[in-house]
């Protein structure tokens, strides 16, 4: 067996597909001409995200001891911050084509990348499961609506077989499906929104002027919304991946101009509005939970619409946000032999295993302590990507067993020091677990890759001379692997004709 030109210079190792563990066509690059999702589609991916019922949930416990009128501010706010966050880790999907998994491989070593990666898939199968739950829900008063017949266990199952099938079918299906979906959500959030403002003048109650008796701060309403999406913050490259990006466009607002207006604008003012209605069928109902609000509000086909709507809703947010990453995380520890359809339907059964329907009861202390590990592995993307690596990876490495990511044993000691250290001092911090957990892990991972590691373990793109090399998009260049080659090439944009797509893929 021969080696080839790695399109960097120098000789790379074959990395045969068959046997290879670290390679699954569904976590290789995504060739930029092959992105499929639009400045648009984002936006509507966003929106059906961002309207999980968990959402409503968020608000009224604010409206607890925080005015309407704050709530609404500190959740868009909140989201503002947290996407800016996200916009940085986004560009390792832009940039690079690269899932969450693959990349961690880099800061965690190409059998370390399995600890967080699979921790955040077990979250994300979780939050499939209170998703699922949720909109079995809905689909239980549908039925029990018009037969009689209530068991929400059948439609648990039902549900999620049908969510499964889609997700399998890959992202444009599930782009498709946000396209769908976002508009209608909306539309029954003005519904509710109306329908709970008139209920509550009934009362006498003005929601602008309702003020809670608990215990619930400013401080913390932001904090916990920070660590809700914590989650997406650190795989969002998961998505990314798949946008339409400008290929040699160096500016970085510029390359990402199409994950812009979804994450700084879409999700902070979606979530901000979903909390609100969940804030007011708090004030108005006294529950939270749109499908019970809507079973006591609506009736005749305006209750069924409204409940498939809901339905709609978790459908669209387990798509993108849960099923996708726990998949590929999934794919990532089991590689060849775990594809990608396959760990989509090992997601759902984790995520049913871990009985979602019993967390809700404790949503915030599950938000918080989940948080601080996942925060800790941000702090460390931002670190290695920006600060260590400079945007620059070389991408053939992360799929080699011998090559510069297998530091000691496949593991990357700065990667899990700094992991397991942040994530426990951020657990124990209660509200503030995401901020030191982000700012700890960077710190400390900085410090031993600096101090230790790469002196022991070069890393070639921080040592070469000449700073495109090791870059994708910006520079014009895409990583494409060919099966029969057994090798990843180094592609300018203009040269992905039809030959090379086929040849390397």
């Amino acid at each position: 067996m021969t080696t080839s030109d790695s399109g960097v210079g120098g000789k790379v190792t074959p990395i045969d597909f068959d046997k290879n563990h670290l390679l699954e066509k569904s976590i290789l690059p995504i060739i930029n001409t092959q992105r499929p999702i639009t400045a648009l589609g984002f936006v509507w991916i966003w929106i059906g995200i961002a309207v999980m019922i968990a959402t409503f949930q968020l608000g009224a416990n604010g409206i607890t001891g925080v005015p309407l009128l704050h709530v609404v501010l500190v959740i868009f706010f909140a989201n503002v911050v947290l996407a800016l966050l996200m916009l940085l880790t986004a560009d390792i999907g832009t940039e690079h084509g690269l899932s969450f998994s693959v990349y961690l491989r880099a800061p965690f070593g190409v059998y370390g990348t399995h600890f967080p990666s699979v921790f955040r898939g077990i979250i994300a199968a979780v939050w499939f499961g209170i998703q699922t739950y949720l909109g079995a829900l809905a689909l239980n008063g549908i039925f029990e609506y018009l037969t009689g017949f209530s068991n929400w266990t059948i439609w648990y199952a039902v549900f999620a077989i049908v969510q499964v099938a889609n997700t399998a079918m890959g992202i444009k299906a599930v782009e498709r499906l946000a396209a769908i979906a976002a508009p209608a959500i909306l539309a029954i959030s003005i519904w509710m929104y109306f329908t709970l403002d008139v209920l509550a003048q009934t009362q006498g109650i003005n929601i602008w002027r309702f003020v809670g008796e608990q215990d619930v701060t400013v401080l913390t309403l932001f904090l916990a919304n920070v660590a809700f999406w914590s989650t997406l913050a650190i795989d969002i490259p998961n998505i990314t991946r798949f946008v339409k990006a400008p290929s040699g466009e160096k500016r970085f607002f510029h390359r990402n101009k199409n994950v812009l207006l979804a994450q700084l604008l879409a999700l902070p003012a979606t979530q901000a509005w979903i909390a609100l209605i969940g804030a007011v069928s708090f004030i108005a109902a006294g529950e939270w939970n749109p499908v019970t609000v809507i079973q006591g509000q609506g009736e005749g086909l305006s209750l069924i619409i409204l409940l498939v709507l809901v339905i709609l809703a978790q459908w669209s947010t387990n798509n993108a946000a849960n099923l996708i990453p726990a998949a590929l995380a999934f794919v990532n520890a089991g590689a060849p032999k775990i594809s990608y359809p396959v760990a989509v339907l090992i997601s759902a059964v984790v995520g049913t295993l871990f009985m979602p329907w019993a967390i809700l009861d404790n949503l915030f202390s599950f938000l918080f302590s989940y948080g601080a590990f996942l925060s800790a592995i941000g702090g460390i993307m931002i670190a290695d990507y920006y600060f260590i690596r400079g945007r620059r990876l070389n991408v053939p490495d992360l799929y080699l067993t011998s090559g510069q990511f297998y530091y000691f044993k496949g593991f990357n000691p700065a990667g899990i020091i700094a992991w397991l250290v942040a994530g426990t001092v951020a657990f124990y911090s209660e509200q503030w677990a995401f901020v030191l957990g982000f700012l700890l892990g960077a710190l400390i991972y900085f410090v031993i890759m600096r101090l230790f590691v790469m002196k022991r373990f070069p890393q070639k793109e921080c040592d070469e001379p000449i700073p495109d090399k090791y870059l994708g998009t910006s520079v014009g260049y895409d990583w494409v692997y060919s099966r029969e080659n057994q090798n990843f090439k180094r592609v300018h944009f203009s040269e992905l004709d039809n030959n090379i797509t086929r040849d390397y893929q």
